[in-house]
């Protein structure tokens, strides 16, 4: 009887401290620093995804609907050369069959459209766009200015609104390359200068 005593004693203290480890070990895991920092950039990490999804959404739709700006904050010159710009006077506006591609640089010189750049305002025609497995979006248009005109190849890679675009002025080979945001007409904040 002894025996089954002390048999049941022990099994008794095993459970009970298998309880009280077990329980130890979570409150550790809520406590523990770096599982509170790792279990914080996971949920981050899913915020930010849903966003970004949700901004490729809406920059595939402004296309769609040819209505749409992308406000660039970096230019790449024909030599590869970056320029960081402001988002409000460098940008592609399409608005149905009218259109507005803008540079300005941050100089002291006005330039054709007194913001230190090139503004081209004019119909847009010629629109193509593709998308591929991927949900990679190609969009091309033509756009006839009073003074220049120019073709416009724009890349807008699935997963986000981030967009880089190509102008190609028909009057030489001055290619510019321009990289930022697709966000539709009533999101826009642009300045819009003197246009050829």
């Amino acid at each position: 009887m002894k025996k089954f005593i002390v048999l049941m004693a022990v099994a008794l203290m095993a459970t009970i401290s298998n309880e009280v480890f077990a329980q130890t070990e979570t409150v550790d895991s809520l406590t523990n620093p770096k599982a509170l920092r790792d279990a914080e950039r996971a949920r981050q990490k899913a915020a930010q995804e849903i966003e970004e999804s949700a901004a490729y959404a809406e920059a595939v739709k402004a296309l769609e609907e040819k209505q749409f700006v992308l406000e660039a904050d970096q230019v790449i010159f024909k030599r590869g050369e970056t320029a960081y710009v402001n988002t409000n006077t460098n940008f592609v506006l399409v608005n149905q069959n009218r259109g507005t591609v803008q540079v300005a640089f941050n100089t002291h010189f006005a330039g054709p459209n007194g913001i230190g750049g090139v503004t081209v305002d004019g119909t847009v025609s010629g629109v193509k766009m593709k998308t591929d497995k991927r949900g990679n979006v190609t969009y091309s248009f033509s756009i006839m200015g009073t003074g220049i005109s120019a073709q416009v190849f724009m890349t807008l890679v699935n997963g986000d609104n981030e967009a880089t675009v190509s102008i190609s002025p028909n009057f030489n080979s001055q290619t510019l390359t321009l990289r930022g945001k697709i966000i539709s007409l009533e999101q826009s904040n642009i300045f819009k200068g003197r246009s050829w």
